[in-house]
């Protein structure tokens, strides 16, 4: 392995605050991780259903491409396609120019640090600021993001409090809590007076030309609603067929990057803002973005493009554990956004063998990232494709091995003994020879010490081999006769149907109540079930109990007859959020809001975006209540996304709980860029 390459797996593996923080940050994931796929009922097919909606996007790939560009133009938003970063930066700086742009807010988007988005936008006169709390602490620190959902993973506090003290003049905190609030308000005004919204895609779903992008804290809410012109990047790969089928990633994505049953904002853009829509951008577009992907299609590492970048697989891996995500760079010291066992198959496969081919070394083959999987790609082959050169062409179509060449050396005389069996047999019983006589010589079990620079002596030795073969000590073969007695087959063991089907007995009408309430309230959501003549008094005595006067409202024709003018007659001052008035609506602290449906299964809401009824009051105060129907919630989040408003809605969003962030020292916090409460007022069906 390279030298720069060891010199930082030393360094991190000296670093004890890293250590601490890589060590927080892995066990809390992997175990919201186990406990989120166990809320599955059968966790193992749903894996094998993705892996084969996935892979069909992949072999199909130009055909789906063609019908979700169209699909998306036909619903108003601008495509773009980039061979290259070059071309991705290029549309973006032409886009920039012509709206006079000069302030960028960015929500996560790893595309971008695929192509060096902020640094190309810089060198041209942009400011850009990332929004996501963890990434605005990296970007303040001059740092690339450590992990792909937790970009500041190895900090820790007291690393945060110093640096806002440093950077933003204020006194020094370790109190989470506090420097959260810090960061919202420090980025309100950025959302507020950008120019342009940056954000990249999760899934874009063909059937309807729908970006779905998913987050917790608000802030991608905010970059594809607030400014003028929004921007979506997405790699071309990022697709699902249909609403079904992003229903199935979704009860994936958010358990195995987060721990969640659906992550807080599930934003569904479909248009940009219409002539009779109170808010959203004047612009969309998407870029979508190749940077080598048709290129890996066909090829032996194609599996990989079935990744949804959720970072479970870091959070599993040992190595990664250790030696954090900066550890990971080229063999010159080149960075790479992508870490851990993906980003050990990606950063050769697209970015080249010769500068990051090494990193698939950095791997103890245990299995763990391939298990962790939530589309089940099997990691440790494609790490072993890697090792053997696989992706870098010579001219006679022959892989070329990134081995060094004391390894190579070594595997080609293992081949020449494996090629035969005899000889396989003889050099391990020569070599058992040679090790149980050197091990007279030393004080522990190990037989042979690597020197250092093999890459293996480091940590690990050889083990004293044994002088027969596996099948010889379990079948009494004798060497040299040949002869074997043989052991009995083993018995196959079945798998029960019962694990197999994802059939579950329907909920009831009082059931799926019941469980809506307990989700929410899981979620930190409050809950009230009342009669329609008493949603006003509720809404009041909401207002009431937190001192305040005035609210964001959606249009009196969109929210139950007679509510806002009740309101108004207690005193309370409505305002009715517009796109030119959002700096005045920004600094009123409750928003009112109907939705459109509830999901039981993870107590979330479907609120949307149209005439009449603005999704900044569901965004900007930090108090959103909202007014459901109880006829309106529905089991599965499968039945609410393949309802006709759904698609036909310039944008909506599916919404679970309030706002919330990990990004320090993975310690919840509540509240970050969207509200911090989220009431409901469920309103009881007449006939009930």
């Amino acid at each position: 392995m390279p030298d720069l390459f060891h010199t930082r797996i030393r360094r991190s593996l000296a670093d004890e605050n890293l250590q601490a923080a890589l060590d927080a940050n892995a066990e809390r994931r992997v175990r919201v991780w186990k406990e989120a796929l166990a809320s599955l009922a059968n966790p193992e097919e749903l894996r094998r259903k993705a892996h084969t909606v996935r892979e069909d996007v992949i072999e199909h790939l130009d055909e789906y491409l063609e019908q979700f560009s169209n699909r998306v133009s036909l619903n108003g938003i601008e495509v773009h396609y980039a061979v290259d970063a070059t071309q991705a930066i290029k549309t973006i700086l032409e886009i920039a120019s012509k709206q006079g742009a000069r302030l960028i807010a960015k929500s996560k988007t790893m595309v971008s640090e695929e192509i060096g988005l902020n640094h190309a936008l810089e060198k041209n006169a942009l400011e850009v600021v990332e929004t996501d709390l963890g990434e605005y602490i990296v970007q303040l620190r001059g740092e690339h993001p450590s992990h792909i959902i937790t970009p500041a993973a190895h900090l820790r506090r007291q690393d945060v409090g110093r640096l806002f003290e440093e950077k933003l003049g204020v006194p020094y905190t370790e109190d989470i809590s506090l420097m959260t609030n810090l960061a919202r308000r420090t980025l309100r005004q950025v959302f507020l007076e950008a120019d342009i919204g940056i954000s990249g895609v999760n899934f874009g779903v063909v059937e309807s030309g729908t970006l779905c992008v998913v987050t917790n804290e608000g802030n991608g809410r905010m970059v594809t609603t607030l400014p003028r012109t929004h921007i979506a990047l997405m790699g071309i790969e990022r697709m699902v067929p249909t609403l079904n089928d992003l229903a199935l990633m979704l009860s994936l994505l958010p358990r195995s990057a987060t721990g969640q049953k659906l992550s807080v904002y599930t934003s569904l853009l479909n248009a940009p803002r219409r002539d009779d829509d109170p808010d959203g951008p004047e612009q969309r577009h998407l870029i979508l973005v190749d940077n080598g992907r048709k290129h890996l299609r066909g090829s032996g590492l194609q599996e990989i493009l079935l990744c949804i970048r959720c970072g479970a697989c870091l959070n599993a891996c040992p190595v990664f554990r250790e030696i954090g995500g900066h550890g990971y760079m080229g063999i010159n010291g080149e960075f790479t956004p992508y870490s851990g066992p993906l980003g050990s198959v990606i950063s050769p496969a697209l970015f080249g063998q010769a500068e990051f081919g090494h990193l698939a070394r950095a791997s103890s083959l245990c299995g763990a990232c391939r298990e962790a999987c939530p589309v089940d790609i099997d990691l440790p082959k494609l790490l072993l494709r890697i090792r053997a050169g696989m992706g870098e062409k010579s001219a006679g179509n022959h892989t070329i091995s990134n081995a060094p060449a004391s390894l190579k050396l070594g595997i080609d005389l293992f081949s020449l003994a494996a090629a035969s069996p005899r000889r396989f047999a003889l050099a391990q019983w020569l070599a058992g020879i040679f090790g149980r006589v050197s091990a007279l010589f030393t004080r522990d079990k190990a037989w042979l010490r690597l020197p250092a620079f093999s890459g293996w002596g480091y940590s690990k030795d050889f083990p004293c081999p044994a002088n027969r073969s596996f099948h010889a000590r379990h079948t009494k073969q004798n060497f040299f006769t040949g002869s074997a007695v043989a052991t009995p087959a083993l018995k196959g063991v079945g798998v029960p149907a019962e694990l197999i089907s994802t059939e579950t007995k329907p909920l009831n009408r009082d059931e799926i109540i019941y469980k809506f309430t307990d989700e929410l309230k899981a979620l930190g959501g409050k809950f009230t079930l009342c009669p329609p003549e008493q949603v006003l008094a509720t809404t009041i005595e909401i207002l009431q109990q937190h001192d305040l006067h005035e609210i964001l409202a959606w249009d009196a024709a969109q929210l139950p007859e007679g509510l806002l003018d009740g309101l108004a007659r207690a005193g309370i001052d409505v305002r009715y959020p517009r796109a030119e008035t959002i700096q005045e609506s920004s600094r009123i602290k409750a928003g009112l809001t109907g939705a459109a449906a509830g999901i039981a299964e993870t107590g979330s809401l479907l609120v949307l975006g149209g005439p009449g009824m603005p999704l900044t009051a569901s965004l900007l105060p930090e108090i959103h209540i909202a007014l459901l129907r109880e006829v309106d919630i529905f089991e599965r989040q499968s039945q609410v996304l393949n309802r006709k408003d759904v698609i036909q809605a310039p944008a909506g969003v599916l919404i679970s709980g309030p706002s919330r962030t990990s990004d320090i020292e993975m310690t919840l916090t509540i509240g970050v860029h969207g509200p911090g409460e989220l009431f409901v007022i469920c309103i009881k069906d007449s006939e009930t």
